[in-house]
């Protein structure tokens, strides 16, 4: 795995910003976030994603090396027009040292492996050249997850749920009930495929600091490992809400000396017991912790 790749398997907080203005895409990848998406997708209009793309090419070459390693860009879906140009270019940049493209509307294996091919050219390696990143945005897309998660290439899955509502005619309130199987769905299969956990959607509310803290806490809760963030504002709080906190930490360490002094097997622990699974999320939890003063 590349270094860029490594950092994007420990990223928590994924900025999109439009592909098409040099300013802003210059001052997110100068942010906290852990990662920048440059989106050629949605934060473009159709008549301008000729010029987004010649923008985001001149754009990359202004990049320092430590920029690229976060710089991850999403792609227009297969079935639109622009899919196969955006290939092209993303061709050049992953010669340049491009992090990652995200995949949208990803719905099946072959499709993805069509990207992996043009973007990696033919290469076959355990650890290609371009990270991808499939978001899951519908119901083919679900049904299809295990088979996408197993694909060459993958290093993260991304959950696009407002899409996916739409997708399926959803109508969820703010605590998303609904699509708690899907959330699931996403994290089992990251699992089973041996990925990073998986990048959950983001919050619209910009100015509801209260939503975007359960937003975000549900995702840790449920197993993810990052968020997708529409504004610089959102960063410290996914930040926040993905590190351990000093408790955290703290039980963490007191459960690894108390294993190392009962030398393994199942102890009691605060007058609690203590077995392989607790050990496991110990260690996790200290992993987390060094990744996030890190990031610091």
């Amino acid at each position: 795995m590349t270094t860029a790749q490594n950092a994007l398997t420990n990223a928590c907080s994924f900025l999109f910003v439009p592909a098409n203005h040099l300013e802003p895409l210059l001052k997110a990848v100068s942010s906290s976030a852990h990662a920048v998406i440059a989106d050629l997708e949605d934060a473009v209009a159709p008549q301008d994603k000729s010029e987004a793309r010649r923008q985001l090419t001149e754009a990359y070459a202004t990049l320092n090396s430590a920029a690229r390693a976060r710089l991850l860009v999403r792609i227009n879906a297969a079935d639109t027009p622009w899919h196969d140009d955006d290939l092209i270019a993303m061709r050049q940049l992953v010669r340049q040292g491009l992090a990652g493209v995200v995949i949208p509307k990803a719905e099946s294996a072959a499709q993805i492996a069509h990207v992996a091919a043009l973007l990696n050219e033919g290469k076959r390696s355990a650890h290609p050249a371009c990270a991808l990143v499939p978001l899951i945005s519908s119901a083919q897309g679900l049904g299809a997850i295990e088979e996408i998660a197993a694909s060459p290439g993958v290093l993260r899955l991304a959950f696009g749920h407002l899409d996916l509502q739409a997708d399926m005619g959803m109508h969820c309130d703010a605590e998303e009930t609904e699509l708690l199987p899907a959330r699931l769905a996403m994290v089992a299969a990251s699992r089973r495929a041996q990925l990073a956990p998986p990048i959950d959607g983001v919050t619209v509310a910009l100015q509801d600091a209260t939503r975007l803290m359960a937003d975000t806490a549900r995702s840790r809760r449920f197993g993810f490992g990052g968020k997708l963030c529409i504004h610089p504002a959102q960063l410290p709080c996914v930040a926040s809400v993905f590190a351990p906190s000093s408790a955290d930490i703290q039980w963490a360490r007191s459960v690894l000396a108390a294993q190392t002094k009962a030398k393994g097997g199942t102890f009691s622990l605060g007058g609690r017991m203590v077995d392989a699974p607790v050990v496991r999320l110990a260690q996790q939890t200290l992993q987390r912790a060094t990744i996030a003063s890190g990031r610091s």
